[in-house]
């Protein structure tokens, strides 16, 4: 689904998480907010004809903490017109009292019974913009069919209906209910599930800082500490409080890394924190970084700290489960772009590993599907920060992780090692993982094509590369066309998605490297990964290798200079 008149006509936005910007002169006579009410008015259309007890069972909405003073649109302005196109048509509606991580709403969704819900939310977009995330009965982002099912509804649902405008429905309509404590209280205690180590997290003398980067983080997190028996993390106190302007950061988003973290790590610092957490503005994704020995600070990948979690997970379940649990029942996921890191623990342990495309709508429904298979779901994470440590949340949770990775840290410091030592550890029993993800711009769409294009016709009609450079093409995967070398039938296990741009290369010397778009912005991603066998322990020898695989993809399959990207940093 494109809001061409809101976003520049080459960005496509997948309907499970639609970011708009806002514009100056949002009215309900406004196109935007015409775009949004046809949206939420096709969202009733087709919920009501899926669910004879749709109005029974009632929809969740919340928001973040997003606004625009200039336009006075706020998110919770936003969420209000959400709940008061289905409270004039008599519906349940579970709208939060103030504002929530996203976690809160796919959470809420499945513990109250409800047929759907709502974020509204950009996340760590830039401050100009707004969008929502839409979550189905089962907690997960909605995925096909219900997005292309839901475009349809929109197109017969032009026209506002009456009272479709009136906010104050929520304050008013006895339909209305605030499911704040029920779902904080619940979530709170559900959290505790993963809480191995309480005693020692009570004695810890461990001290931690925490960012919310001036979003929903900051109450919440506090909570989840204690729920874990910490003392709560230092808050860095110019990004503790709502602030829609990002006033401390030139960009809203904890993946940067150092430069976005300055006011933290100088906190850590002066407060002899050795760790510091960050959630991004709406507590889906999280930054972690430590202070090292020698007075620098690792600022750990979302690849990292996923080999980190995926250890955790399993040796605190493997100590706590009984004498005759099947290993074989026990699954961890990864989108296909992030690290193989979660293989290489499940080949050495013997639980099952999985890929998804990338996006946590892909993984929330398959955990849902395992789940219902009666398995065993112990972690799951994309490369861009996103972790579900347990399966309370069926999507990425900056709230858990936090304090997750605060225990992991406690335990570790109890055993004489910090977060990066376990790193090397893990590394050196199940081979070394060294991935390295960026990108380029690239504003012209037919650019894009025509790049692609020629990566499926490199050597004639319908051939891919049999190499990059110097390096030997083992196997290639096009999730665009539905094409993998390595499977007999030569069809990718993965589902086709036309929509959007994706061949992962896999080479001779153990690289794997993916080529993708990106959903929500102008960019052509590029994520590459050397899987190395264990035992193959000389670091520098692989990241080198690596390296030049990179730039030999960049210049033989990307070409920056004659397709006229712009690189990342430029």
């Amino acid at each position: 689904m494109c809001l061409s008149c809101v976003l520049p006509a080459d960005i496509i936005h997948p309907l499970c998480k639609i970011t708009f910007s806002v514009c100056v002169c949002c009215s309900p006579a406004n196109s935007p907010f015409l775009l949004f009410f046809c949206f939420l008015q096709g969202i009733y259309t087709y919920l009501e004809r899926n669910f004879s007890d749709f109005k029974q069972r009632g929809f969740v909405v919340g928001y973040d903490t997003r606004g625009q003073v200039t336009s006075n649109c706020s998110s919770k302005k936003l969420a209000k017109l959400t709940a008061a196109v289905l409270l004039a048509k008599d519906v349940l509606v579970y709208f939060f009292s103030t504002y929530v991580p996203t976690p809160f709403v796919p959470y809420a969704v499945q513990q109250l019974g409800a047929v759907a819900g709502v974020m509204i939310t950009a996340s760590h977009n830039r401050k100009e913009d707004n969008g929502y995330k839409v979550y189905w009965e089962n907690g997960a982002q909605i995925t096909s069919p219900h997005d292309k099912e839901i475009i349809k509804c929109i197109e017969e649902c032009v026209e506002p209906w009456n009272g479709s405008w009136n906010e104050n429905l929520v304050d008013t309509s006895p339909l209305r209910q605030d499911p704040l404590k029920k779902i904080c209280d619940s979530y709170m205690e559900d959290l505790t599930k993963i809480c191995y180590h309480r005693e020692l997290n009570v004695r810890s003398s461990l001290r931690f800082v925490h960012t919310s980067f001036h979003g929903v983080g900051h109450d919440y997190v506090q909570m989840a500490f204690r729920a874990f028996g910490f003392q709560p993390p230092i808050p860095v106190p110019e990004q503790k409080d709502p602030d829609p302007d990002f006033s401390t950061v030139k960009c809203p988003n904890p993946e940067e890394g150092e430069s976005v973290l300055e006011l933290s790590l100088r906190l850590a610092e002066k407060e002899d924190a050795r760790v510091v957490v960050a959630t991004d503005p709406d507590a889906d994704r999280l930054a972690v970084a430590e202070r090292q020995d020698n007075g620098s600070w690792k600022v750990f990948t979302g690849n990292e700290l996923a080999a980190l979690f995926g250890w955790w997970m399993f040796s605190c379940w493997k100590e706590n489960c009984p004498q005759d649990a099947d290993v074989s029942n026990v699954y961890m996921l990864a989108t296909t772009v992030s690290s193989k890191i979660l293989r290489a623990i499940a080949l050495k342990e013997g639980f099952h590993f999985e890929e998804t495309l990338p996006g946590f709508k892909w993984i929330g429904s398959r955990v849902k599907d395992l789940l219902d298979n009666g398995k065993e779901v112990l972690f799951a994470f994309e490369e861009s920060i996103g972790f579900m440590c347990g399966t309370s949340v069926l999507d990425k949770d900056g709230v858990s992780a936090a304090v997750v990775i605060a225990e992991m840290a406690t335990y570790l410091q109890s055993q004489g090692l910090t977060l990066a030592q376990k790193l090397v550890d893990i590394f050196e029993v199940y081979g070394y993982h060294i991935s390295k993800t960026s990108y380029f711009l690239c504003y012209d769409p037919a650019t894009i094509k025509k790049l692609f294009e020629r990566l499926r016709n490199f050597e004639g009609p319908e051939s891919y590369p049999k190499s990059c450079g110097a390096y030997s093409i083992l196997h290639v995967r096009d999730i665009t066309t539905g094409y993998d070398s390595s499977q007999l039938n030569h069809k990718s296990v993965l589902p086709v998605s036309k929509s959007s741009q994706m061949i992962t290369f896999t080479f001779q010397n153990g690289c794997v490297a993916t080529l993708r778009t990106s959903g929500t912005e102008p960019k052509i991603k590029y994520y590459a990964e050397m899987c190395a066998l264990p035992g193959h322990s000389d670091r520098s020898v692989l990241e080198e290798e690596l390296q030049k695989l990179i730039e030999a993809l960049i210049e033989d399959f990307l070409e920056p200079a004659k397709n006229g990207l712009t690189w990342r940093s430029a």
